[in-house]
């Protein structure tokens, strides 16, 4: 009772303040174009999961009502408070990470995107290293064949959490530059070395959309 009752003021506080903000859309290469085409995965940094789902709402559901989306949350304990506003937000959680449930988390995340369900991300999550990207995405990707659509934001006043990624937490009345990189296709059976290329690929993409000033750094 009491992470469900956490969960949605979790929700309500993200809802209010997401209220106060100013949205600017940068989207220099029409990714939202291919994205309205059908399904894909979006990825974007661990540190910028405070508005992620607000973000998803504005520009993506919002012009297509029926869109649905699943996202992969850790494991752990904190994974469990944030699936359950996942479930507010209208998001199908799954459970799984790059140490526990890693490989049955990305396969329920196929199965949500067979039913034809959008698939999220956090690629350098839950543990980092920060703004180094995982594997995971492009696993999904060459399963699929959904468009790897990297996501990000910066704003222009927020809190940084004393954390692993330096949580973003942004403040009321600040202006979000929300941006969408240039969709990755990764083709099925693809080689290892190909493989890791498209990995690199994906975190030159999402570094790209990211001026927020915080350095790489190792995980705990």
């Amino acid at each position: 009772m009491g992470g469900r009752v956490i969960a949605r003021g979790v929700w309500a506080l993200v809802r209010g303040v997401d209220a106060t903000l100013r949205y600017r859309l940068d989207d220099p290469t029409n990714a939202l174009a291919t994205v309205r085409q059908g399904p894909a995965i979006f990825a974007i940094w661990h540190n910028r999961l405070a508005l992620c789902l607000r973000v998803y709402e504005r520009y993506i559901r919002r012009p297509q009502p029926t869109r649905r989306m699943a996202a992969l949350v850790s494991a752990s304990r904190d994974g469990a408070r944030l699936a359950r506003v996942l479930e507010l937000a209208g998001v199908q959680p799954v459970r799984g990470s790059t140490s526990r449930r890693g490989a049955q988390g990305l396969l329920e995340l196929v199965s949500w995107g067979e039913r034809g369900l959008d698939l999220a991300l956090t690629p350098d999550g839950p543990r980092g290293p920060r703004y180094v990207a995982q594997s995971g995405a492009i696993d999904v990707a060459a399963v699929t064949g959904f468009p790897i659509v990297p996501v990000g934001y910066d704003l222009s006043r927020c809190w940084v959490a004393p954390s692993w990624d330096g949580f973003l937490v942004p403040l009321p009345m600040t202006r979000c530059i929300t941006r969408f990189g240039e969709p990755l296709r990764v083709p099925r059976g693809v080689a290892d070395a190909e493989r890791e290329e498209a990995r690199r690929e994906l975190e030159r993409r999402l570094l790209r959309l990211t001026d927020q000033p915080l350095a790489p750094a190792r995980g705990g």
